[in-house]
């Protein structure tokens, strides 16, 4: 972001506005950490803000501070519609193309409100008037503490705002300990546990929160762990029936595909959960290295995100699906051995 975009957001926001922060559907750590810091920040400079996210979220992120005044829209419709119509400024934080909000799509692309983009995801979409966009950044919590900085006002970050940005830093560089973690990354670390972020806690709310059904779930998908060392491959399936079975609730398979790449000698880890409600089997892929699971998945699964982490979906059963998966694994037989 260039210093004509800064200076034009800081006269935006000289005089209070009415601003909407929207996160991607089936929103993560980084998603809501995102939201709800920059929410702290603007409401500091007498804004009326509202963060509205597409839909609901795990409840390991609903201990956040004032995470319960997030609007979601599939079941406060009406309400979101009338707050982005109304809208001076949309921010649009942790995803770059319209179509990752879902259903609000219609209502954010017909809102006359300016669209700010923060997000660290490749190939971003040209929708927005001004673009924060850096796919080498850890999170888009990074980008936001960055963001506020740009604007001078470090100093207004409190416990409330670090806590939200420790979030999203800590999650999507999985505990500080992926390639895009850097030294700026543990910097920004120090300085939000300086302002309060309380780093003990803060891991134990998000992590040490397991329920028995979850732990009999993980017992399940590692179970059903399918290697194909030839591929340097490894992938898991959750069938429907199998999620009813352990009581599944949104949120439950958080990081069970991390399970697979810790195999020694795998470099690329899948994971297939079925959901008859949307009819798709979701899909979520890791690799390490250079071999780009981003690419894999928007030539092949409809999805993207990182070099090293992204997301698909397969409109064919889960049988098919994995024959599809396991077929398309000779393209790329010299990148996963390499």
């Amino acid at each position: 972001m260039n210093t004509d975009d800064i200076n034009s957001i800081k006269a935006l926001l000289n005089s209070p506005k009415a601003i909407v922060i929207i996160p991607h559907k089936n929103p993560d750590g980084d998603a809501i950490g995102s939201t709800l810091g920059l929410y702290h920040y603007l409401k500091k400079g007498q804004h009326n803000v509202m963060v509205i996210a597409p839909n609901d979220y795990p409840e390991f992120l609903k201990w956040m501070p004032d995470e319960s005044s997030i609007l979601k829209y599939e079941t406060q419709k009406d309400d979101s519609d009338s707050y982005i119509n109304d809208a001076d400024i949309i921010f649009t934080l942790d995803f770059n193309s319209l179509g990752r909000i879902g259903h609000m799509e219609a209502a954010v692309s017909a809102s006359e409100g300016i669209k700010i983009m923060i997000d660290h995801h490749q190939q971003p979409d040209d929708y927005a008037t001004y673009m924060y966009s850096d796919a080498t950044m850890s999170s888009t919590c990074e980008m936001v503490y960055n963001f506020i900085e740009m604007l001078g006002d470090v100093d207004k970050i409190d416990s409330d705002i670090a806590t939200c940005l420790y979030v999203g830093i800590m999650t999507d560089t999985g505990s500080f300990r992926f390639p895009s973690t850097t030294s700026a990354t543990h910097q920004i670390i120090g300085q939000l546990i300086e302002k309060g972020a309380r780093n003990s806690d803060i891991h134990n709310n998000i992590y040490d929160t397991n329920s028995y059904e979850r732990l009999q779930l993980l017992g399940r998908a590692l179970s059903n762990l399918k290697v194909i060392p030839e591929y340097r491959t490894a992938y898991i399936t959750l069938s429907q029936e199998e999620l009813n079975t352990f009581n599944f609730k949104k949120g439950d398979t958080e990081g069970f595909v991390n399970y697979g790449l810790s195999l020694k000698g795998i470099v690329f880890a899948a994971i297939f959960i079925e959901n008859q409600q949307e009819n798709i089997i979701k899909i979520s892929l890791r690799s390490k290295g250079d071999f780009s699971v981003n690419e894999l998945s928007r030539q092949h699964f409809s999805g993207g995100g990182h070099t090293n982490a992204a997301g698909g979906k397969s409109d064919m059963n889960m049988k098919d699906t994995i024959e599809k998966f396991i077929s398309i694994l000779p393209q790329y037989e010299q990148d996963l051995k390499a």
